[in-house]
C-alpha cells in the first residue's frame, strides 16, 4: 500500500513542490494550507507521515502537535524557517519527532521522511515477539504498543514508547545519550543528544508522580539514563 503524507504548510509553492515530488516516489498526498484544517484532517484520516509547518494561519505548527498527539503517535516533521535551536528544541517538546529548517532541499526530505518511515516500520513488533513486560506497577504491552500504570493506560508518543521499551527490557543498564540517540532514533538522524533530554524529560512527565524525584528514568550523572522498576 502507498504511503499516506500530509504536507501543512501555507506557501501554496512550497506544498506543490513537495507533493509533486513525493506522488514521484509513489506516496498519497493530502494537503493542509492552515492549523484548523490540519487538525481536521489528521483526526478524520490515518497517514504515515505529518510534515507541518510551524508558521500557520488559525492554529500554529506547535499547537497542531500537540493537539495530534492527544490521539495519535503518526510521525510528526516540523518545518521551520527559523534557525534559531531553541524552536527545533520546542517543536520536539510538542511532540514531534524530527524538524527540517528552511529552504530545505526537497532530496533531504524525502531522505528523512523515508529514514522515519523505516524506523517507526521496524520499531513494530513481529507477531512472534509479542510481548508483554511487567515491572512493578508498569505495564508495557509491545505488540499493541500500550504502557499502564496501576492499570491506568499513559499516552506514549512513538519514539517515547521505543525509548521507554528499551530501557524497561534493560533494567539498570545505563545507556549514554548517545548510545540512544543511535539506537531510538538511528545513526543517520541528524539532530543532537539534546534530543534524548527532551523526550526522557517528557516521558517523565507522564509516568513519573514527582518527575524531579523519578522513580522509573533515573539519571546516571555524567554517564546516561537506565531504568529502575
Amino acid at each position: 500500500m502507498a504511503k499516506k503524507v500530509l504536507v501543512v504548510d501555507d506557501e501554496k509553492l512550497i506544498v506543490k513542490g513537495i507533493r509533486f515530488s513525493l506522488e514521484q516516489d509513489g506516496m498519497e498526498v493530502e494537503c493542509a494550507y492552515d492549523g484548523e484544517e490540519a487538525l481536521r484532517l489528521a483526526t478524520e484520516n490515518q497517514y504515515d507521515m505529518i510534515l507541518l509547518d510551524i508558521m500557520l494561519p488559525k492554529m500554529d505548527g506547535f499547537e497542531v502537535c500537540q493537539q495530534i498527539r492527544g490521539f495519535s503517535d503518526v510521525p510528526i516533521v516540523m518545518l521551520t524557517a527559523k534557525g534559531d535551536d531553541m524552536d527545533k528544541i520546542l517543536g520536539l517538546d510538542y511532540g514531534a519527532d524530527d524538524y527540517i529548517t528552511k529552504p530545505f532541499n526537497i532530496l533531504e526530505v524525502k531522505a528523512r521522511i523515508k529514514a522515519i518511515m523505516r524506523r517507526t516500520a521496524g520499531s513494530k513488533p513481529k507477531e512472534e515477539n509479542a510481548k508483554v513486560i511487567e515491572s512493578g506497577d508498569l505495564k508495557l504491552d509491545c505488540e499493541s504498543r500500550r504502557l499502564f500504570i496501576l492499570g491506568k493506560e499513559i499516552n506514549l508518543t512513538a519514539k517515547e514508547f521505543d525509548l521507554l521499551e528499551l530501557l524497561v527490557t534493560n533494567p539498570n543498564k545505563v545507556y549514554s545519550r548517545e548510545n540512544l540517540l543511535n539506537i531510538v532514533w538511528g545513526y543517520e538522524y541528524p539532530g543532537d543528544v539534546r534530543t534524548v533530554d527532551v523526550h526522557v524529560r517528557r516521558l517523565r512527565e507522564k509516568i513519573e508522580k514527582n518527575p524531579s524525584e523519578p522513580k522509573y528514568v533515573h539519571t546516571k550523572w555524567g554517564v546516561g539514563y537506565y531504568y529502575q522498576g
